[in-house]
């Protein structure tokens, strides 16, 4: 009989976030071809840090995924303005230099065969410095 194990990531992979602003770690972004072949997909997964706006870090952990396509590649460029990185025609751009760093994320959420999820829909800004991770206390 086949035995599995899962990370905390793995249990926290379902989770659904409340729509907000989410400081996130881009932890990989890959490149693949896309179901029908004719263009390239960019799948960049993050972790939430904390909510961008308040600090908390009730939805720490959680990691969300989302995809740029070759055939609409303008919607990143909101992402790589969030790091300071501003695009012009004509210029290459390596989506890997953004693995391990920060910015905020508007998280939204979906309907996706039944079920409710998170959904990425290019919403993105530099990370307001003011801003840090508050540590919620359990509830008594």
């Amino acid at each position: 009989m086949p035995t599995i194990e899962y990370g905390q990531r793995d249990i926290l992979r379902g989770k659904t976030v409340d729509p907000a602003w989410y400081r996130m770690r881009i932890d990989d972004v890959g490149e693949a071809l896309s179901k029908d072949g004719k263009s390239t997909n960019y799948p960049v997964e993050g972790t939430i840090l904390f909510n961008g706006d308040t600090g908390s870090t009730t939805f720490q952990g959680v990691p969300i995924d989302w995809n740029f396509n070759s055939k609409a590649i303008g919607f990143s460029i909101g992402f790589l303005a969030a790091f300071g990185v501003t695009a012009e025609a004509g210029k290459r751009f390596e989506l890997a230099n953004a693995i391990g760093k920060e910015l905020d994320v508007f998280v939204e959420n979906d309907t996706w065969q039944g079920r409710v999820v998170n959904r990425v829909n290019h919403k993105y800004r530099a990370p307001k410095q003011e801003v840090s991770a508050v540590t919620e206390s359990a509830p008594a």
